[in-house]
């Protein structure tokens, strides 16, 4: 259904009648001063063949023809949008530059799931390095000489032409196409990619090293008096330490004092992990 409306597309494109320079400056005139859209519309008919000309040009990067031919319409439009008819330009000559805009824009978008450079310099190289590749290979032999030759002909470096070389020479994969070997279940491809994690066994061991070190601290806390317990408690242990300020006010003491408090309570951890686990000897409770 798709390719029979889309051969009728283009047969009515191919007949629609040539526009001398007097009627195509007629109709772009009553559009651009008038907004007359049966102008718009005699005017854009008139040139669809110019559209499906330049989608013919894009028919290597495997999209469909219909989609490429309705992005350069859009193009079409944007150019009798932007089109000035009093500066003497055929009007076939202005839209062919968004028609092509419009249709390279759609295939960086859509050729490949990787989005590519969006620069002038990248679309260049993305629309002209295949051909050029193909012209430098009858004289040139390895690859290091071809990327160094097309990066001077196209403005980029060596590294960026390598770089697309790889793009246009293999396709996307995906990371959830299934992997299959013999004799084990299938996987999909995200499985083997490396984790950022830690190994498991360091997270145990990190883990037990944790719930290890916390019994430690609640035995050391049983040779701290009541005031100091709270202080350390609050400043130390809490998620979110109180103020000196605050504890001082809460006590009755001055925050010099709650300072004081919270060092010797301090030194008598410190002191009693130490001599209990000789491990931490130099660590701060």
């Amino acid at each position: 259904m798709q390719d029979r409306a889309e051969r009728k597309l283009i047969e009515k494109a191919m007949k629609a009648p040539y526009l001398a320079l007097e009627e195509e400056q007629d109709l772009a005139q009553r559009w651009h001063k008038k907004q007359d859209q049966q102008a718009l519309h005699h005017l854009t008919v008139a040139h669809m063949r110019l559209v499906i000309a330049m989608a013919s040009r894009f028919r290597n990067f495997g999209l469909p023809a219909a989609d490429l031919i309705q992005e350069g319409h859009i193009g079409l439009l944007e150019a009798a949008a932007r089109f000035d008819p009093e500066r003497g330009v055929r009007f076939s000559t202005y839209a062919t530059w968004w028609i092509r805009a419009s249709m390279q824009d759609y295939v960086l978008r859509n050729w490949s799931i990787v989005r590519g450079g969006t620069s002038s310099a990248q679309k260049s190289l993305f629309f002209k390095y295949r051909r050029l590749r193909a012209k430098l290979q009858k004289s040139m032999g390895s690859p290091s000489e071809i990327h160094q030759e097309a990066a001077k002909f196209l403005g980029v470096s060596p590294a960026d032409v390598a770089m697309m070389d790889a793009r246009l020479s293999g396709p996307d994969l995906s990371l959830n196409a299934p992997v299959r070997d013999e004799g084990e279940a299938s996987a999909e491809r995200m499985d083997f990619l490396p984790s950022d994690e830690a190994p498991v066994d360091e997270t145990v061991e990190h883990m037990i090293d944790e719930e290890r070190r916390a019994l430690w601290l609640t035995d050391a806390l049983d040779v701290l008096d009541r005031r100091e317990l709270k202080i350390i408690r609050e400043r130390r242990l809490a998620e979110d330490g109180a103020t000196l300020e605050a504890l001082g006010s809460a006590l009755g003491i001055s925050k010099e004092r709650v300072r004081q408090i919270e060092t010797r309570a301090m030194e008598k951890l410190r002191t009693v992990l130490t001599r209990e686990h000789p491990a931490l000897s130099g660590s701060t409770a």
